[in-house]
Formats: C-alpha cells, structure tokens, sequence
C-alpha cells in the first residue's frame, strides 16, 4: 500500500509539473526569443559558477598536497613545487575554456 501512494504522488506531481508547459497560448509565441536568451544566461552563468568553484576547491587540494609533500619530503620540493604549477595552470585552463564556452553559449538569437 505504500508503494502505491509513492507511486500516485509521484505521477500526480509530474502530471501538475508538466501543466505550465503546455499553457503557453500562440500570441504569448513572440515571447520565446527573450525567454531563451534569458534561459541560457543563466544556465551559462550556472555552469560556469560550478565550473570556478569546483576548479577553486581543485586547487585549494594542489595546493595543500604539494605543502604536504614538501613538508614530508623536502629534498623533494623543487620537484613537488614544479609538479603543483603545471597542475595549477592545467586546471585554471579549464576554467577558461569553461568561460569561453559560456560566451558562447551567451551570443543572443538575432533575426534573420
């Protein structure tokens, strides 16, 4: 019996989530080009704020390793020191092709 209320209340909130969708009227239409800019500004900004913050807590962790490889192995710390730039430039470079991606993404719909 419980499996079965799960399962109404699971097809009930998918019936009452897919009604905005289909009340969009014909002369509402002309709408549609400011609505998609608008979506994609934000899914673009969206993406790209979780792109930078994941790649800021990345290099947060590079960072903290590579103090603790020096700590542990100083004879090594030129090595690990050179070992955590190219890290660090590898993941700050994608975060740039997350950006760029983003502008991209970004460009408005014109009329043709």
């Amino acid at each position: 019996m419980k499996k079965l209320r799960y399962m109404f209340f699971a097809t009930l909130a998918l019936v009452v989530s897919a009604l905005p969708a289909m009340a969009q009227a014909g002369a509402a239409a002309g709408d549609n080009k400011f609505t998609v800019n608008a979506a994609k500004a934000i899914g673009a900004g969206v993406g790209f704020g979780l792109a930078a913050g994941l790649a800021g807590i990345g290099q947060g962790l590079v960072g903290s390793r590579a103090a603790e490889g020096a700590a542990r192995n100083p004879g090594a710390a030129s090595t690990v020191q050179t070992l955590m730039i190219i890290a660090l430039a590898l993941i700050e470079s994608l975060v740039l092709f997350a950006l760029l991606i983003a502008f991209v993404v970004i460009k408005p719909v014109t009329d043709q």
